[in-house]
C-alpha cells in the first residue's frame, strides 16, 4: 500500500559535488578470534565489499569516504566466501555507521557483541535505535492486546480505537524523533531522523523550520539538498496551500473538474479497490459523508486502480457503498491527480475548504468526524 518517499530519497547515491574524501579507520579487537571479516557499505553510487583476517583478535579496516554511511561487518568461519554467507539472524554481524576519523571496537568473542567507542556518529545511531526498538515494542504490544481483547462486534468502532491508539505511539514516536534532532543539530543522522519525521505525509512547514536549524557542515550534504528540494516540492499540497485543480473522468467516462465544487468543503479521498486498509476505513468514510452530506460537505474518491482494475474499482464503489464522486484514470500509482498532489501511500485525503484552500490532511477513524464537526458543526 506504499510508495516510500523519504526513505528513497536519504537512500540515493550521493553527488560528490567537489567534495574530499576523507580517510577513516576500523581497527577491532575481538577477544582470540581468527576469522575472515567482511565489510560492507555504500560509497556514492558504489558498493563497496572489503575484508579483513582477524588474526588472534585484531583486524583492522581503512579507507576514504565524504559523508557518514551505514556498514555492516560479518564474520565468515567457514571462509565461505562473502557470496555464500549467511546474513540471517543467526549471522555473527553488527550493523553501524561509517565515519571519518578512527573507530574503536571491542568485543569478548565475536562480531555481533562489539562495542564502539570514539564514534560520536555511533553513540547517535545507537539512540536511534533506542527509539525505534522502543516504538515497535509498543506497536506490537498494542497489536497483540487488541488481538487478545477486541470486541469483533462492531468491526468500525473497533478500527477507530486501534487507529486512535495508532495515533498515540506516532505522536511518542514523532516527539522523541524531533527531540533527537533538536539535541543534535551536527549530527549526519538528524537528516535520516527528519525524512522519518513526517512519514508518507511530511509538513512542509515543521520540516523545513527543523532542516534550517542543523549545523552549516550538516546542511552542505548533498543529502541535504535533496531532502529540502523533496520537501520544497511538497509545499503545493501542504496544509495552507490552495489545492491544486484538476480534471478526470467519472466512472460513465465524463469528466469532472475540482474547481467545478468551489463553495462546498471537499473531502478528497485517495483510495483503491486492491488497498485493504483503504476498504476498511471505507465504512468510517461513508458514516461521515452521510452525517454531513447535507451541510455544504461533499467528497471526491480518486482511485488508484491498475489499467485492468475497471470492474474490481467499480465493483468495490458498489460493495462499499461509495455514492459520492468517483473519478480515475485506472493508471495504478501513475495516476495523474495522484502525482499532482505527490500521493506516496493510500489511503490518503486532503480536506478542501470552500475557497479551494486545503485545511487538513489524513484524516481516518474518529479524526475526519471529529474535523468535519468542528467546521460544520454537528448534525
Amino acid at each position: 500500500m506504499k510508495k516510500i518517499f523519504f526513505y528513497l530519497v536519504l537512500s540515493m547515491p550521493l553527488l560528490v559535488c567537489a567534495q574530499i574524501p576523507k580517510p577513516f579507520s576500523v581497527i577491532g579487537k575481538f577477544g582470540n578470534l581468527n576469522a575472515k571479516i567482511y565489510m560492507a557499505y555504500q560509497l556514492g553510487s558504489n558498493k563497496i565489499l572489503d575484508s579483513a583476517q582477524c588474526i588472534n583478535g585484531y583486524f583492522t579496516f581503512k579507507g576514504d569516504l565524504i559523508y557518514p554511511t551505514p556498514a555492516i561487518l560479518i564474520a565468515d568461519y567457514k571462509n565461505v566466501g562473502a557470496a555464500k554467507l549467511d546474513g540471517g539472524p543467526t549471522a555473527d554481524k553488527l550493523s553501524f555507521y561509517l565515519d571519518k576519523g578512527i573507530i574503536n571496537m571491542s568485543s569478548p568473542d565475536s562480531v555481533y557483541k562489539a562495542n564502539i567507542t570514539s564514534s560520536p556518529i555511533n553513540d547517535q545511531f545507537k539512540k536511534l535505535q533506542a527509539i525505534n526498538e522502543d516504538i515497535a515494542a509498543k506497536r506490537n504490544a498494542m497489536i497483540a492486546d487488541e488481538f487478545k481483547h477486541a470486541d469483533t462486534s462492531n468491526k468500525t468502532s473497533r478500527q477507530n480505537q486501534i487507529q486512535a491508539k495508532l495515533k498515540a505511539i506516532q505522536t511518542d514516536y514523532h516527539t522523541a524523533l524531533k527531540n533527537f534532532i533538536l539535541t543534535n543539530p551536527d549530527s549526519y543522522l538528524s537528516l535520516l531522523a527528519l525524512g522519518s519525521l513526517g512519514g508518507h505525509t511530511p509538513d512542509p512547514n515543521e520540516i523545513l523550520p527543523l532542516l534550517d536549524g542543523l549545523s552549516k557542515e550538516v546542511k552542505e550534504t548533498e543529502t541535504a539538498r535533496l531532502l529540502r528540494n523533496a520537501i520544497e516540492g511538497l509545499k503545493s499540497t501542504a496544509i495552507g496551500a490552495m489545492a491544486p485543480d484538476f480534471e478526470q473522468t467519472d466512472t460513465l467516462g465524463h469528466l469532472v473538474r475540482l474547481s467545478s465544487f468551489r463553495g462546498k468543503y471537499v473531502l478528497l479521498d485517495f483510495w483503491a479497490s486492491w488497498c485493504g486498509p483503504c476498504r476498511q476505513e471505507n465504512p468510517n468514510v461513508v458514516k461521515v459523508y452521510n452525517q454531513f452530506k447535507d451541510k455544504n460537505f461533499t467528497i471526491i474518491g480518486i482511485s488508484l486502480d491498475r489499467p485492468d482494475g475497471g470492474f474490481a474499482w467499480l465493483n468495490a464503489i458498489k460493495k462499499d457503498h461509495l455514492t459520492w464522486t468517483q473519478l480515475s484514470d485506472l493508471k495504478f500509482w501513475n495516476n495523474a491527480v495522484a502525482q499532482l498532489y505527490q500521493v506516496q501511500s493510500i489511503p490518503k485525503n486532503f480536506l478542501i475548504d470552500p475557497t479551494g484552500k486545503i485545511i487538513a490532511q489524513d484524516l481516518r477513524g474518529d479524526d475526519l468526524e471529529a474535523k468535519l464537526t468542528e467546521v460544520l458543526g454537528k448534525k
